[in-house]
């Protein structure tokens, strides 16, 4: 029988993962590449080529036009938490081998404990339901 990945992570340091992913732009980055790993691919139209538009952090399609974010069809859809603190989330609460309270939690990201209630939820149901398993299984995250 396999290990669940979600159940079973691989180790990592506090050091190490800040270091990966420390930064917006490297959570940024992350993301992007867990979500398209193939690159860019429009949602509408399928088409792979966009453009970036960086005042609004929004990626356009060069034929159809549609735009899209980042986080749309995530858990981090339309939520004030900096992806940076919703990594951190997901590290901390993959590290507590007896899981981590929501005040814990909200003490940990300075936000308040009932954002951490709400952001713990939203991730222990994507790691249940096997969401966004392109995200859970990453490097360690």
């Amino acid at each position: 029988m396999t290990k669940n990945k979600v159940q079973f992570p691989k180790e990592m340091s506090l050091e190490e993962f800040m270091s990966k992913y420390g930064q917006k732009d490297q959570c940024r980055q992350a993301l992007f590449k867990l979500k398209w790993p193939q690159g860019f691919i429009c949602p509408k139209c399928g088409n792979k080529s966009f453009c970036e538009l960086k005042s609004r952090r929004i990626y356009q399609c060069n034929q159809c036009r549609s735009q899209t974010t980042l986080t749309s069809g995530t858990i981090f859809h339309s939520s004030n938490v900096s992806l940076r603190k919703w990594f951190l989330s997901v590290y901390l609460i993959r590290q507590s081998n007896n899981g981590i309270s929501s005040a814990k939690l909200s003490r940990e990201l300075e936000v308040s404990q009932n954002t951490a209630r709400s952001m713990k939820y939203k991730l222990m149901k994507a790691m249940i339901n096997g969401d966004n398993e392109g995200f859970l299984e990453m490097d360690y995250i």
